[in-house]
């Protein structure tokens, strides 16, 4: 699978839904995990994996093109945790 298409392609034969059913599935999800995470709370899929909201520091970082220091701010990123049984099926 490369792209959301192919996602919702695989859902679709695997449960037995139409593309169009899946992709609303699809989407519904994505957009809880979003919410979940905006608000601060973790996602936990036992078995697949953990995503939650980390800080990251600011720091100074060094435009490229100038070689000028810049101070980047600090920021709330998503991040994901893999589970057990993820890491099981990949190894």
């Amino acid at each position: 699978m490369s792209n959301k298409s192919d996602l919702i392609e695989a859902i679709a034969k695997s449960a037995d839904l139409s593309k169009a059913a899946a992709g609303r599935a699809l989407d519904a999800t994505l957009e809880s995990i979003s919410k979940s995470l905006k608000k601060g709370e973790l996602v936990s899929l036992v078995g697949f994996g953990t995503f939650y909201v980390a800080k990251r520091a600011a720091r100074n970082g060094r435009n490229p093109r100038t070689g000028e220091t810049i101070k980047i701010k600090a920021a709330k990123v998503p991040k994901f945790r893999a589970g057990k049984g993820l890491k099981d099926t990949v190894n």
